[in-house]
Formats: structure tokens, sequence, C-alpha cells
């Protein structure tokens, strides 16, 4: 669960070094495992192809205490024109939307989670595209099967990806300072360039000036 949520972190931060100040949607999964008793945050993302089209979103989360398709689902969670709704049931008063003011991220979070939280969890999504013309949807369904521990997982890899990722952003931003200092240096020598010609031209005597700016004669 800690590697996952680093390697989603050290993305994002790649994405956001080579896209500078543009916006960025990453379609990354959830995180399936929960501690006991901690926040949880339900991962839910649906990445808009064209952020200049107008469209209305609804948002809608549904809970299966099993991940067997007979299973009657529950509706925990919905959003819709831009109000979120929490219906009665064992999430009540038990969820925080924490979804993008965009709507490409639409995930919520547990706020305590409990043994009961464990089982399949529904991130439904459906968008309502307003062109001129015409109004297509899209209705989008993603699955997150949720496993309760006492205690969180010990991953090994956890520690060697926290190391890349430092080793990275270390060599990112070393990268940056040569690159400052290269264009410094190179501005530096361009002045001195410049000054050096002025300083050339005044030390030239006038009667040499006035002989090479006179025109030549047959």
């Amino acid at each position: 669960m800690v590697t996952q949520a680093r390697v989603h972190l050290f993305t994002l931060v790649l994405l956001l070094l080579v896209q500078g100040c543009q916006p960025v949607c990453v379609d990354a999964t959830s995180e399936t495992e929960a501690v006991l008793g901690k926040p949880m945050m339900l991962t839910c993302i649906s990445c808009l192809k064209r952020e200049e089209v107008k469209v209305k979103t609804r948002v809608d989360w549904y809970y299966r205490p099993r991940a067997e398709k007979d299973t009657p689902k529950i509706h925990i969670y919905m959003y819709k024109n831009d109000t979120p709704m929490e219906p009665d049931g064992p999430f009540k008063d038990r969820l925080t939307w924490i979804g993008s003011q965009d709507l490409q991220d639409v995930s919520i979070k547990i706020r305590k989670v409990t043994y009961n939280d464990s089982g399949l969890y529904e991130c439904h999504v459906f968008r309502l595209f307003e062109f001129k013309f015409f109004s297509p949807t899209e209705y989008i369904v993603k699955n997150i099967t949720l496993k309760v521990k006492e205690k969180a997982s010990d991953d090994p890899t956890a520690f060697y990806s926290e190391i890349m990722m430092y080793v990275l952003l270390v060599f990112l931003t070393f990268w940056l300072l040569v690159e400052m200092v290269y264009c410094y240096r190179k501005i530096s020598k361009s002045d001195e360039q410049a000054q050096d010609t002025a300083t050339n031209y005044l030390a030239v005597p006038s009667e040499q000036k006035d002989n090479a700016a006179a025109p030549v004669t047959e």
C-alpha cells in the first residue's frame, strides 16, 4: 500500500516537471488495503480528454459486502450538480469528498475504517458533454476490492522505491543547477565580449577612426 502511494507520487512529480504549469490528469489505481481505525482513500479518476468542452458530471459510489455479483450493492455516496450527498446506510457521516474541482478525480475517503468495510466498491461516473449540436454521454465504472487489516503490511520494496525517488529528485535538482550555471556563464561571456569590443573601439586613435570612416576614392 505504501509502495503504490509513493509510485503515484513519483509519477506525479515527473509529470509536473515535464508539463510545467499545465494541468495533468493521472489515471492512477486505488489502494486495496486499509488499516483498521485509520482513514482510507478510495481513488477513482476519470480523465477528460478535452478540457475546453462543457460537461455535466454525476458520480455514484456503491458498496458490496462481498465481491459476488449476486450480492446486492448499497448506494453510499453521490455527487451531482456540485453537491455531495450521503444516502442513509452503514457509511452515513463516515465519508468525505476529496475529488478535484474539475471532477476528473472523483475520489472519496473513509474517515475511520472498520472490519465491516471490507468488500467491493464501485465508482460510477456519468458525463453529459455539451456541444453546439449534440450532447454525447460517457459512462465509466471502476471497481475497488478493499481488504481491512489490523496492521499495515510490511513491504521491503517501499524502502528502495523511496531511495529511487529521492535519487531522481536530487539528480533533477542538480541538472537544473547545471543548466542555470551554463546559461549564466553564456550570458556573462556574451556581455564580456560586447564590453571588450566597445573598449577596443574606444582605444583606437581618433585619426584612425576618421580614416576608417572616410570613403575610398579613386
